[in-house]
């Protein structure tokens, strides 16, 4: 479904090299100054983000800043848990804070760090480790999935341990939500009943974290075949757009996107191709589907497609330019992240050191 929306205007450098905010814990061993409910959000330097990946999780992140305590990080730590190149990781990692930044995440509001600068996560993850059975780690349907694409016998002890992996990111930082997709609900349910079994065997450590179910946002589908969703992972050249194409890329994918063959330009989600084609329409321009159905009367798809492929160039020029800004200045980057995490480490801290010292560790 669709959801009107326009593309994020992004701040100058000189204004986002700043201190971000500070992150206080919710225990009570750090003061909470915030009244906003804290929400955690990752993402994999996995590839580049598209326009799915935008508008269905990375734009909810900025337009959500006033309204939560938001901590962003980069799980670059699950990264490795699948066949990788090193160099490839380290850089895959800064072009996609510079990619966040670009899209508008302000570190004056909210926090953006990466997953390994913070000994914390894989500590406390052999903890709840050691509180998970493998019957329930065993059911965590992901771990079937990839590990399906080499073999069981080849997958990595990390992979399998993952959902762990995934519950101390979560549980470190006392967050009242997390939004969740339907490849995450398992992972949740599985930090969820962790967490709880740990405070009733153990004692009050782990605050309960509930799923957040975001705004009906546009859930955008590959262009090549709209019957699957526009994803990274898909193979072929005009299957999906990115945020960093060219102009002339994004208008020759436009171009070549399937539709069908009848004529009236209608939103009608039968029509998978041209439905999609106008949500796109319908989020960048700001108009109501009523309003987009009178412009098209009576033209054809490739009109639409070019006003679309036009629309879609301006839109995502600015985040291109603040993208190509910010990578320019990778001394920057590294100052964002690492003040980042200088701001949450403490709250860190302060949850595995109360679970350590509950658990009996000395």
């Amino acid at each position: 479904m669709c959801k009107k929306d326009s593309a994020s205007k992004n701040p100058q450098i000189k204004s986002l090299a700043k201190t971000p905010t500070d992150l206080p814990s919710n225990s009570k061993s750090v003061k909470n100054l915030s009244t906003k409910k804290r929400v955690f959000s990752g993402i994999q330097p996995t590839g580049e983000i598209h326009l799915g990946n935008y508008l269905g999780a990375v734009k909810n992140w900025v337009d959500s800043q006033d309204e939560y305590e938001n901590i962003f990080f980069i799980a670059n730590s699950h990264s490795i848990t699948m066949p990788h190149n090193p160099k490839e990781l380290e850089s895959s990692t800064y072009k996609l804070a510079a990619m966040l930044l670009a899209c508008g995440i302000d570190t004056q509001k909210s926090a953006l760090f990466v997953q390994s600068a913070i000994d914390y996560h894989p500590a406390l993850a052999w903890i709840l480790d050691c509180n998970i059975s493998m019957g329930d780690m065993g059911r965590m349907t992901q771990f079937k999935d990839k590990s399906a694409k080499s073999s069981a016998q080849k997958a990595s002890v990390g992979l399998f341990n993952y959902p762990a992996l995934m519950a101390a990111d979560i549980l470190l930082y006392e967050v009242d939500f997390v939004p969740v997709g339907q490849d995450q609900k398992q992972h949740l349910e599985l930090t969820r009943n962790v967490a709880q079994k740990f405070n009733r065997d153990y004692g009050e450590c782990f605050k309960i974290p509930n799923p957040l179910i975001q705004k009906v946002g546009a859930k955008i589908m590959g262009l090549d075949n709209p019957q699957i969703k526009m994803s990274k992972s898909q193979k072929g050249e005009n299957h999906a757009i990115f945020l960093l194409d060219s102009p002339e890329v994004i208008t020759r994918k436009i171009k070549k996107a399937t539709t069908d063959s009848a004529r009236e330009i209608v939103f009608d989600e039968n029509r998978l191709g041209l439905y999609n084609l106008l949500c796109m329409y319908e989020i960048f321009s700001e108009q109501s589907r009523e309003a987009i159905e009178a412009e098209f009367a009576g033209k054809g798809y490739g009109e639409l497609k070019s006003r679309l492929g036009d629309l879609l160039v301006e839109s995502l020029r600015p985040i291109r330019e603040r993208y190509d800004e910010i990578m320019r200045e990778k001394g920057y980057i590294k100052q964002v992240l690492e003040s980042s995490a200088d701001k949450v480490r403490p709250i860190a801290k302060a949850t595995y050191e109360r679970a350590k010292n509950l658990i009996g560790l000395v």
